[in-house]
């Protein structure tokens, strides 16, 4: 079960995944493609080593969560 962090990372992330949906279409106009694209992200936050005190992925080096670059 997640806790309030990477809840948070979760939601955040498919925030930003519906609003380029919407504002950037012709990227795909299949929906299974963001979809697909949310589940891979969350699958790398549940697999995080820090879990709830996980840095900004930003700040982060790890390889085990790092999203692959095609995917960013």
């Amino acid at each position: 079960m997640s806790g309030k962090r990477i809840s948070r990372e979760k939601l955040t992330i498919k925030k930003m995944i519906d609003l380029y949906q919407a504002k950037c279409p012709q990227a795909s106009a299949e929906p299974e493609h963001y979809e697909a694209l949310f589940v891979y992200a969350q699958k790398r936050l549940d697999k995080c080593v820090f879990g709830e005190e996980k840095p900004a992925c930003k700040q982060c080096r790890c390889t085990v969560t790092s999203l692959q670059s095609v995917k960013r």
